[in-house]
């Protein structure tokens, strides 16, 4: 999630972006279907599609989701190979505050 994107901007209609992208339009229904399953976009006859406001926390969770399951196995490699909880913490703060 960049950013690049606010709830409430407008997205492309379907056959706008089957065109600019050279693919079916069903294609792009599908896509949109589930985005809008996903919470990503909402749709509204007669208005088009617009970025959600729930799209953020859904994105979030999801996103703890995927690393409680990464630290849950960090902390079963650390417990098996004798790694101190002190030694994983200083690693994950480091790693955490690694600027690229």
């Amino acid at each position: 999630m960049s950013g690049e994107l606010q709830a409430g901007d407008t997205i492309p209609s379907m056959r706008a972006l089957a065109k600019s992208i050279h693919v079916s339009v069903i294609t792009v229904q599908k896509a949109y279907e589930d985005l809008q399953r996903d919470g990503f976009i909402e749709t509204t006859v007669g208005r088009g599609s617009f970025v959600s406001a729930r799209n953020k926390e859904f994105y979030q969770e999801e996103q703890q989701r995927i690393a409680e399951e990464h630290l849950q196995a960090a902390a079963e490699i650390g417990r098996i190979s004798n790694i101190s909880l002190e030694k994983l913490t200083e690693l994950l703060a480091l790693f955490y505050q690694e600027v690229e």
